[in-house]
């Protein structure tokens, strides 16, 4: 499992250029099974995705494609780690 905490280094005008198409992107991978949750850090300085993924290689070639990544809209930093125990319920149940 991976998260990746996205942090912005252009202004927030420059980031909502590129936001539709990174929405587009993220559905993608929602769709693919890659991304289990993502949103923006508050204050809105950045996002987190949590995703699945075999390998970093395979983290890598996701964000590859992000197009916040394609133009230089955003610092990824990557952090592995193997859940250990979980909430029984669903995420949507959760964030009620």
């Amino acid at each position: 499992m991976f998260i990746a905490i996205l942090t912005y280094k252009k202004p927030l005008e420059e980031v909502d250029r590129f936001l539709q198409a990174h929405r587009d992107y993220l559905a993608e991978h929602y769709a693919a099974g890659d991304f289990i949750t993502s949103g923006s850090q508050n204050p809105r300085i950045g996002g987190v995705i949590m995703m699945k993924a075999d390998n970093r290689a395979a983290v890598d070639a996701i964000i590859s494609q992000d197009p916040f990544n394609i133009n230089g809209i955003a610092d990824y930093q990557i952090v592995e780690f193997t859940p250990t125990m979980f909430c029984e319920a669903s995420l949507s149940d959760i964030l009620k």
